[in-house]
């Protein structure tokens, strides 16, 4: 009953008609077309991010939106910190923009802090300081992210605590299946200008696309392997100077890969949005997590979100420097368990970092 009605719920998703007698009465042609097609929505965490490398906040969201409406993306979600929202510096006027453009708002907490870190009390409060602020906005969807897309880490528990609290609000959790770290190489990139070092525009250009692209199709192959077929994605992005640049060409890279962009709406209609995976630690893609609890071999979790590859990357080819190993922050010393092996180990690595 269950791969019927994630059958059926692709089907819609890709304009494919089934028969009333399901998944199973399916002519083979639209089967195989089911299997083979593969979509992603996109999704952009932190809003308002403070300005980056290229530009002020303003032109970011300028050329943010132009970018997504010239590319035909008719619809992405932006996760919003309220928190972070001034009264009189225009952010808000920057979230409505989105909005006016036929983009959507959900909640990634009020104060944008890891569950990790606090109380699941005090985090369900934050959360409810954040749906008072989003509920009266234009495009606002009940869905929330977990900062660093971490549900408590090690501690069971906690995770129950607030996954019960969400589904008691009516919020559905905007989990990814997609995660290639764009906020590191927008970090590098800021780090750079700041230093005012050459930076390698093309060079960045090219590990930006390729890393994205690369961590779909990772994602892609793992869900695959584990519910044997390929889901409605969900691409996980920052509002960064990067997305602003570079978007267009991300996804028409992604179009060329066989990919078809979707709206956030269409994502989280697929039937995996509602599964709550049984895994030691939570902090990571769904992709990852529901791979792990089925026991799938192999890496579970693109090796780009390590920062010690994705800086040597960065450092080789946009800053043309040796590849010799980065230096990690203070934020990522904290983890006591190297990021070696088929899925995350540190329980707060990507809250603390992300």
């Amino acid at each position: 009953m269950i791969a019927r009605q994630a059958l059926l719920a692709v089907a819609m998703l890709v304009g494919v008609i089934l028969p009333i007698g399901g998944a199973v009465d399916a002519p083979q042609p639209a089967l195989k077309a089911l299997e083979s097609q593969k979509s992603i929505a996109l999704s952009f965490d932190d809003i308002p991010r403070a300005p980056g490398a290229f530009y002020t906040r303003e032109e970011r969201t300028e050329r943010l939106i132009a970018a997504l409406r010239a590319a035909g993306v008719e619809q992405a979600a932006f996760f919003v910190n309220p928190g972070r929202v001034g009264t009189k510096d225009g952010s808000l006027e920057l979230i409505e923009a989105y909005v006016t453009a036929g983009h959507v708002l959900a909640d990634h907490s009020f104060s944008h802090r890891s569950l990790g870190a606090m109380p699941a009390s005090d985090f369900l409060v934050d959360i409810d300081k954040a749906e008072a602020w989003l509920k009266p906005q234009r495009g606002y969807r009940p869905w929330f992210r977990f900062p660093g897309l971490n549900q408590g880490g090690l501690d069971q528990v906690k995770r129950r605590t607030v996954l019960d609290g969400l589904k008691a609000r009516g919020l559905l959790v905007g989990a990814v299946t997609v995660d290639g770290s764009d906020w590191y190489l927008e970090r590098l990139t800021l780090d750079a200008a700041k230093a005012g070092k050459s930076i390698d525009e093309d060079a960045l250009h090219d590990l930006y696309i390729e890393t994205m692209v690369q961590s779909a199709e990772f994602s892609d192959r793992l869900m695959r392997k584990t519910i044997g077929r390929s889901p409605a994605h969900m691409m996980l992005l920052h509002e960064t100077d990067l997305a602003a640049r570079y978007i267009g060409d991300l996804v028409e890279a992604l179009r060329n890969k066989g990919w078809r962009i979707v709206t956030a709406d269409a994502a989280y209609r697929d039937p995996i949005y509602q599964v709550e995976p049984n895994v030691p630690t939570s902090n990571g893609t769904l992709s990852e997590a529901m791979a792990w609890e089925k026991g799938i071999t192999g890496p579970r979790w693109y090796d780009r979100n390590d920062a010690r590859i994705a800086g040597a990357l960065f450092n080789e080819r946009v800053m043309h420097q040796p590849p010799a190993a980065v230096a990690l922050t203070d934020l990522h010393r904290q983890c006591r368990v190297r990021h070696r092996g088929p899925h995350r180990t540190c329980p707060d690595f990507v809250a603390k970092a992300a």
